[in-house]
């Protein structure tokens, strides 16, 4: 927002006018206040520290929290567990999903894995392929994004895209709008697609060195695949 627009929303947000405010970490900072904070709803918990989330609490008096997440941190599992929180699950998929197989592969094996979704491929589906890394490392032997993309664009062709962090936002954009668009076959990613992607017709998840991702990233990834109808993997490659 620009700062006219922002002023705007920050004084009707301390006048009580808005009601409900839907915002990012910019509502933890010091400079917005409420009128009568009564509830705050985290989405996507594992994404906010946990003074963030207080920070937020202390804005108003006797504030309820509501915290929402498919991936729990360990901090809140052992909150469930042993401390005093309430929790609610839903469990169900919605109509017509299907299960999603998950397998640890070594990456000495990339050819069968190269194979596997060539098939899929073939069989109409869209592949993400996830690197811990934009571009190589004199540091840390781990696959970089855009080496993984060139190699791949040696089988694949022009069928294959990049998205990552450093580029701007609009080349991100064009690029997973051909990816959700068929357009594309293969997506080679960073984490950037960890959240807030929808692509029904892609059916496997490659993570690359998936011993570097935590355990809610790998989730997060793994939840990016089976919102089809069609059976979806998860491969996870590591050294």
């Amino acid at each position: 927002q620009n700062t006219e627009e922002r002023t705007s929303q920050v004084k009707l947000i301390e006048s009580g006018q808005a009601q409900v405010v839907i915002g990012t970490h910019a509502l933890f900072q010091e400079n917005v206040s409420f009128h009568n904070l009564a509830l705050v709803i985290i989405d996507e918990q594992h994404k906010f520290g946990v003074h963030q989330r207080l920070n937020l609490q202390n804005k108003g008096t006797g504030v309820n929290l509501l915290v929402m997440t498919a991936t729990p941190i360990p901090r809140t599992l052992m909150m469930t567990a042993y401390g005093d929180l309430d929790v609610s699950q839903l469990t169900e998929k919605p109509s017509g999903r299907q299960k999603i197989s998950t397998a640890a592969i070594p990456i000495d094996r990339l050819e069968e894995v190269i194979a596997s979704i060539k098939r899929e491929i073939a069989n109409g589906g869209q592949i993400y392929w996830v690197c811990p890394l934009v571009e190589d490392s004199a540091l840390l032997d781990l696959a970089a994004a855009e080496e993984r993309f060139s190699f791949l664009k040696g089988y694949f062709g022009g069928r294959v895209g990049l998205v990552h962090g450093r580029q701007a936002e609009d080349q991100r954009h064009a690029t997973m709008s051909n990816f959700a668009a068929g357009e594309l076959d293969i997506l080679v990613a960073t984490t950037v697609i960890e959240v807030g992607v929808d692509v029904p017709r892609a059916t496997v998840m490659v993570v690359e060195h998936a011993e570097r991702f935590g355990l809610a990233q790998l989730h997060q990834l793994r939840g990016r695949v089976g919102r089809g109808n069609k059976p979806s993997s998860c491969l996870l490659l590591f050294a």
